[in-house]
């Protein structure tokens, strides 16, 4: 997401997100100073900034119907929207920061090296945490069929796979590629 998109979805959020949650009465948390609940909303326009306008007003209406405070009149937290933000519209893969950096360590490094990235991306999107060591095994265990299938066909003669074989090494491909790319745009961003 370039600047000028990244100013668009910002002011989108403010639009269809953070201004009518406000204009319902939801009011700063009792906890917060103003600053800090200012410094909120700007934090939720910038990370949300990658959302669709229908899905922004899906997430308006989700954190309308979940106030926060004893009396329920106040903005909920950020954490709150951005966990159901995740459930309506995941951050692309390449917009989430904490993939960024997974592929940007030694971890993604090794996975692309040993060919199981893809399989080490899809657990960083279903678990959204950094991977252990125990977690590790558990996702090379897992890659170990993809890999041993993408071996035999990426050696094979393409004129000889079937179609189904020829599709399914297209998208391992993509995969990767994908994978690749999500660790240049960490590299760059170092």
């Amino acid at each position: 997401m370039d600047a000028k998109e990244q100013a668009e979805g910002e002011k989108r959020v403010r639009d269809l997100l953070i201004g009518p949650l406000l204009r319902r009465g939801l009011v700063k948390p009792g906890a917060m100073t103003k600053a800090q609940f200012d410094e909120m909303l700007a934090d939720l326009a910038k990370r949300l900034a990658y959302m669709t306008p229908p899905n922004l007003a899906a997430l308006e209406e989700m954190a309308a119907a979940a106030p926060g405070g004893k009396d329920r009149d106040r903005f909920p937290i950020a954490n709150a929207i951005l966990k159901a933000a995740a459930q309506i519209q995941p951050p692309a893969d390449d917009a989430s920061p904490l993939i960024r950096a997974v592929f940007a360590h030694a971890v993604g490094r090794q996975a692309l090296a040993e060919g199981w990235a893809p399989e080490l991306l899809d657990d960083l999107r279903r678990t959204r945490r950094w991977p252990g060591g125990y977690a590790l095994g558990q996702i090379r265990q897992a890659a170990g069929e993809a890999l041993r299938r993408h071996a035999h066909l990426a050696g094979a003669d393409p004129a000889f796979l079937d179609p189904a074989e020829a599709a399914w090494l297209r998208d391992r491909e993509a995969q990767l590629a994908r994978c690749r790319r999500i660790a240049d745009l960490a590299g760059a961003a170092a």
